[in-house]
């Protein structure tokens, strides 16, 4: 089991003028960078791949910043420019060595209204075709995808494990798995050791977040069931630490960030991964 630290908490957008970040995730005792790629053009990763090198970490996960216009389920237009970015996220990917794309693949993210079954029906179809096509490429590289459900304010169209297990059946490609994050989990799961023992073999990639999205540990969340979980289900992949602060503005007003929920967000990381590797370790 790996720790990291998702690029978000600190910048955004991620450049290659970003990389100086590194030195200090690695001084702080992370183990793998999550890089937040708002668009490819943005680095070169042969030259992030060099940084990261050069501080000791490596790249476990590219997280897809899905906007209004990429978007699985949206337009012919969105559904194009959605899938086009993603595939040049894998492609990135091979030059970083970086295994897994997380995040939620399948729609834009803030997109939450009530539609009708049939709707929601067809959408799931077009979901499906697109992420077919998205596991195989990503399954010719050497790559996978890791699948987030996330809770009923952010999306109306995959929120639970049990919704995002019936994708994973339903696309039946090796390449596409789950990624849980326990912030979305305390809001839709009745009980989020339950969910992670049912995702199983599916499970991926873990975010770990505090129930506020602050610190890991500094919260209500009952992290001692969490952790048998993950250890019966023989996880050994990636933990994340996913947080976003009053700092990095464009992102703080993405994810509803209206306070400071911790004093430095220097804090959440540092005593975010202590506590983590404590607590799963």
């Amino acid at each position: 089991m790996r720790f990291g630290i998702n690029t978000f908490l600190f910048t955004s957008p991620f450049t290659n003028d970003s990389t100086p970040l590194f030195k200090q995730f690695k001084k702080w005792g992370f183990d793998t960078v999550e890089l937040a790629i708002e668009d490819p053009a943005h680095i070169d990763p042969a030259h992030v791949k060099r940084e990261l090198d050069k501080a000791g970490l490596v790249c476990g996960s590219v997280c897809a910043a899905m906007g209004p216009d990429r978007d699985l389920r949206g337009t012919p237009e969105n559904q194009q420019t959605g899938l086009d970015y993603m595939c040049a996220l894998l492609d990135q990917m091979v030059v970083l060595d970086c295994p897994s794309l997380i995040g939620p693949v399948y729609s834009a993210v803030g997109r939450a209204d009530a539609v009708a079954p049939s709707e929601y029906k067809q959408q799931w179809k077009t979901v499906v075709r697109h992420l077919k096509t998205l596991a195989k490429y990503a399954g010719q590289r050497g790559r996978q995808v890791c699948l987030e459900p996330l809770n009923r304010f952010e999306t109306d169209f995959i929120n639970t494990c049990d919704q995002g297990l019936q994708m994973i059946k339903d696309v039946n490609h090796p390449a596409l798995r789950l990624h849980l994050d326990t912030f979305h989990m305390n809001i839709e799961e009745k009980h989020q050791a339950d969910a992670i023992r049912k995702a199983g073999k599916h499970l991926g990639h873990f975010h770990a977040c505090g129930s506020d999205r602050g610190t890991p540990g500094n919260d209500h969340l009952d992290w001692k069931p969490i952790a048998a979980a993950l250890k019966a289900v023989g996880y050994k992949g990636d933990v994340v630490i996913e947080s976003f602060t009053t700092d990095v503005k464009v992102i703080a007003r993405a994810a509803a960030i209206w306070r400071r929920m911790e004093p430095t967000r220097d804090e959440i990381a540092v005593k975010g991964v202590k506590f983590l590797k404590k607590t799963l370790k």
